[in-house]
């Protein structure tokens, strides 16, 4: 599986775990799907991922397909 793949796949699950929480837990779990909106939009711009670093150390990816940087 492509890096590129990985993180869109885990940022979507992110995402939807955030709003199924905030609908059945409480509404503050919407924080997360903001913090994962917010660095999906600070990658773009610098570059840097994090997610791509923790995938990649967990072997995800192989060198190439990044869509970060």
């Amino acid at each position: 599986m492509k890096i590129e793949n990985a993180i869109r796949i885990l940022a979507g699950t992110m995402v939807l775990t955030s709003v199924a929480l905030a609908h059945w837990v409480h509404e503050a779990w919407l924080l997360l799907a903001v913090f994962v909106g917010m660095n999906l939009i600070q990658s773009a711009f610098t570059g840097f991922c994090p997610a791509e670093n923790i995938l990649r150390r967990l072997g995800v990816g192989g060198k190439g397909g990044s869509c970060c940087g």
